[in-house]
């Protein structure tokens, strides 16, 4: 199994002078290399960080790592970075945004699941967060942040087989510049690839956009 990390973008929400994977976590961490860290804690040693906006910043911070660059991440967004990642790898795939702070259970949770998937985390959202809808067997009807009636929020950590990455790629190529990579997983479970909702509502996560998330992250991992 691998793991790839979407970090190219500018993050203009947050509005800093650097790449937002690259915040520091009050245990001292930078939330990258948290995620990098947790990775490795499961076995998952193939590390791929799509970079782009500074990314130099990021490649002589984690040198160890694995790199793929999406040259035009200032006009695409996570459709088309997770695409600069995919089409170069045949093995079942974890990818995460790079903004995302999680527990080690959230990856645990992942990394056991059989087949394609989304963490999901059993709250109520906002307008910006990426919500879902799911079936009685818990596979995902509908991944985006136009969800109506959701059941929560897909926090951004997914997990794809190995055979379905084909036409995952062919998926995300149809996607516009500006879409992120949830609807080219809705794309593949109209197609009838299934993806499961995995539950990980008992971990602490958070998806850093704006200001007031970075303070609840850095409350959430303060010890």
């Amino acid at each position: 199994m691998k793991a790839v990390i979407l970090a190219a973008g500018v993050g203009s929400r947050l509005g800093r002078p650097f790449p937002k994977c690259l915040s520091m976590l009050p245990t001292g961490e930078r939330i990258l290399g948290r995620q990098i860290r947790i990775f490795r804690q499961f076995g998952i040693n193939e590390i791929f960080v799509v970079v782009g906006f500074k990314k130099n910043l990021i490649m002589e911070e984690f040198p160890d790592v694995y790199y793929r660059y999406n040259p035009i991440y200032y006009i695409t967004n996570t459709s088309k970075s997770l695409c600069c990642a995919l089409e170069f790898l045949d093995d079942d795939v974890i990818w995460c945004n790079g903004d995302v702070v999680f527990d080690e259970g959230v990856i645990r949770e992942m990394a056991a699941h059989a087949g394609n998937a989304v963490a999901v985390d059993r709250k109520k959202c906002g307008e910006e967060e990426v919500k879902y809808r799911a079936d009685q067997n818990g596979l995902i009807l509908e991944i985006s942040k136009k969800v109506a009636a959701p059941e929560g929020e897909a926090v951004g950590v997914n997990r794809i087989q190995k055979n379905d990455i084909p036409v995952f790629l062919q998926a995300l190529a149809r996607c516009k510049e500006q879409d992120y990579f949830e609807m080219g997983v809705e794309m593949l479970i109209k197609q009838g690839v299934d993806f499961s909702a995995v539950d990980i509502s008992a971990y602490r996560c958070i998806e850093v956009d704006f200001e007031e998330d970075l303070k609840q992250a850095l409350s959430m991992f303060a010890e």
